[in-house]
């Protein structure tokens, strides 16, 4: 899938080092459920991702960089999860809303009935994103995940906004 300034592809073996270049970095992982890895840790996410379909690749036109990627996964009732994480050198440059217009675009031309995305409601550019892409806030929900623990072993619970988007031709 290709837009004005996108290709929208699978992972292959030669997007290590882009992948790494962002996957390495703390701010970008912030608030995702793993860390900041490291190369070896890229390369086994890589190779997993490769095998994946629920992973999307954004690569540049104009320089063939990887410079974040979609998840798009597959739930019940023709539902569609998506998330994305980019590079920190290219946010706030339209590409995400670019390649997520196009993602989603393309679900609801395929009969896509809903799309639903969670963030953090501290991940103020991620949900100020899917509210610029038209998803609508159904739910705050209080502590009800967390992906660390604290140096006792106890949980850093965390919130949860909750968004969808319907598809509008249904």
């Amino acid at each position: 899938m290709e837009t004005e300034r996108l290709i929208l592809r699978s992972f292959e073996e030669k997007d290590l080092d882009d992948l790494y270049d962002y996957l390495s970095n703390p701010e970008v992982v912030k608030y995702e459920p793993y860390r900041a890895m490291n190369r070896e840790e890229t390369k086994d996410n890589l190779n997993f991702r490769i095998t994946c379909d629920e992973f999307i690749a954004v690569e540049l036109k104009d320089t063939h960089k990887v410079i974040g990627n979609i998840y798009f996964g597959h739930r019940d009732f023709n539902t569609m999860e998506l998330g994305y994480v980019f590079n920190y050198k290219y946010q706030k440059q339209g590409y995400a809303t670019e390649a997520c217009q196009a993602v989603i675009a393309d679900a609801f031309a395929r009969n896509t009935h809903r799309i639903f995305a969670e963030c953090d409601p501290q991940n103020t550019n991620s949900w100020h994103l899917l509210e610029k892409l038209g998803f609508a806030r159904e739910a705050h929900i209080k502590e009800n995940v967390y992906f660390w623990t604290n140096e006792n072993g106890k949980p850093i619970w965390k919130d949860t906004f909750m968004y969808s988007l319907l598809n509008p031709n249904r």
